[in-house]
C-alpha cells in the first residue's frame, strides 16, 4: 500500500483525511520525503501558512516534480500558485501560472454546499456525477494562467470560480472533501488508488 504523507502545518481537518486515505499526519521532512504521495490540506491566512511551510516547501516541490500525486486541499490549491491577493509579496508553491483573489461582489466566506462542475477529465471525479456537491468554506480562490487544468468550477451567487484543478500527477480542490460526505469520500479513495 502506498505511503500518504499529509502535511501538518497545525491547521485542518486532518483525522478525517487520515481516516479516508489511510495515511499518516506528519511536518518530519523525511517522513514527507519517503511518502508516495502527498496531501497539503489548509485553511487560514496564506501569509501565515507560507511561512509555515517553508522548512518543508522545497521537498514538496520535489515531490510534485518527482511524478508523486499530490492533492491539494482548499488553501492547499491556492498554494499550488505563485501568489495571493490576500497577502501581497508571499510567495506560494508555484507550480502552476496564476495567482489567488478574492471572490468578489459577493458574499465572504463563501460557507456550505455547491456544485462543482466538471470542465475535463480528472480520475479524482472518477464515479462522480457532474453537478455534484460539495462542502466549501472561503474567500479567495485561484486564477490560473493555463485553462488547460481547471477541472470543476462552481457558480456562486453572481461569480463563477475555479474549484479543481488537475495537470499529471497535480491535483487541487478549493472545498474540503474531507467535510463532503460521500462524494468527498469517493474524491479521496479516488487520489489514494493513484
Amino acid at each position: 500500500m502506498d505511503r500518504i504523507a499529509i502535511v501538518d502545518l497545525g491547521i485542518g481537518n486532518l483525522a478525517n483525511v487520515k481516516k479516508a486515505l489511510k495515511g499518516y499526519i506528519t511536518s518530519d521532512p523525511y517522513e514527507i520525503e519517503k511518502a508516495d504521495k502527498i496531501v497539503l490540506p489548509g485553511v487560514g491566512n496564506f501569509g501565515a501558512v507560507v511561512d509555515k511551510l517553508a522548512p518543508i516547501k522545497d521537498i514538496i516541490i520535489e515531490g510534485i516534480n518527482e511524478g508523486k500525486p499530490f492533492l491539494g486541499i482548499c488553501l492547499g490549491m491556492q498554494l499550488l500558485f505563485e501568489e495571493s491577493e490576500e497577502s501581497p509579496g508571499k510567495e506560494g508553491l508555484g507550480i502552476f501560472k496564476g495567482k489567488v483573489v478574492k471572490l468578489k461582489n459577493v458574499r465572504t466566506p463563501h460557507i456550505g454546499w455547491n456544485q462543482v462542475w466538471i470542465k475535463k477529465e480528472c480520475k479524482l471525479f472518477e464515479g462522480l456525477k457532474n453537478g455534484s456537491y460539495f462542502y466549501f468554506v472561503h474567500s479567495y480562490h485561484a486564477v490560473p494562467q493555463d485553462p488547460d487544468i481547471i477541472a470543476t468550477t462552481t457558480d456562486y451567487e453572481n461569480a463563477e470560480f475555479v474549484s479543481s484543478v488537475c495537470f499529471e500527477n497535480i491535483f487541487g480542490v478549493q472545498f474540503h472533501p474531507e467535510k463532503s460526505s460521500k462524494n468527498g469520500l469517493i474524491l479521496l479513495r479516488n487520489f489514494r488508488r493513484l
